[in-house]
């Protein structure tokens, strides 16, 4: 189905700006990208744990969680992987028009998709945290079994096994998930955040 020549977008009557002064805080999305394995998902809810005990606004947005739903209809493809992406930047962007800082872990592995996302935001409310951990930790981690199915064949397009994954050229916050304590990273992101007066 192709996109209605007859939308018009309608403006809120409550800004962005309105609801950070409500919050207290800016909205901006945390964007973390890595192999599976790398902690994306247990660093996403460890972030959003801190930020809900600083009565800060925060959803996580789950690659697997999404696609039970919304992106159910989607496969493991090239194609399809990019409308994954997509549709979540999307949905990102709603959350931080509500004011809320969201935490999006996906692998995400292609640089055209994630530079396709930060296009939809404004300088500075995409942030992306690339989890640097070497393939063959996040194979003996293999919380889900899917490097074992993956090299069995059971799993094809696999992203580090037979799918490639492209390295972000420039995050804004690298964590060596296979040295770094949760704790360390944790601090890291939120020090970030700080920094740049979000928080």
């Amino acid at each position: 189905m192709g996109k209605s020549n007859h939308l018009t977008w309608h403006h809120s009557s409550v800004t962005k700006e309105d609801r950070h002064v409500l919050n207290g805080h800016k909205s901006c999305v945390l964007w973390f990208t890595g192999l599976s394995g790398s902690g994306k998902s247990t660093l996403a809810n460890a972030v959003d744990q801190a930020l809900y005990q600083r009565g800060v606004h925060s959803y996580v947005l789950d690659g697997d969680n999404v696609r039970h739903g919304l992106n159910r209809d989607l496969q493991f493809n090239k194609e399809d992987r990019r409308e994954n992406i997509r549709r979540i930047g999307e949905v990102a962007k709603l959350f931080v028009d509500s004011g809320q800082i969201v935490s999006a872990a996906f692998i995400s592995p292609y640089l055209a998709d994630r530079q396709l996302v930060r296009n939809m935001f404004e300088p500075g409310e995409f942030i992306e945290i690339y989890l640097n951990c070497p393939i063959q930790v996040c194979e003996e981690r293999d919380p889900k079994g899917l490097y074992e199915k993956a090299r069995k064949g059971e799993i094809p397009e696999f992203t580090g096994i037979s799918s490639p994954y492209e390295i972000p050229q420039h995050p804004e916050i690298i964590i060596e998930s296979n040295r770094e304590s949760m704790e360390e990273a944790v601090h890291k992101i939120i020090t970030y955040l700080e920094d740049r007066k979000i928080l």
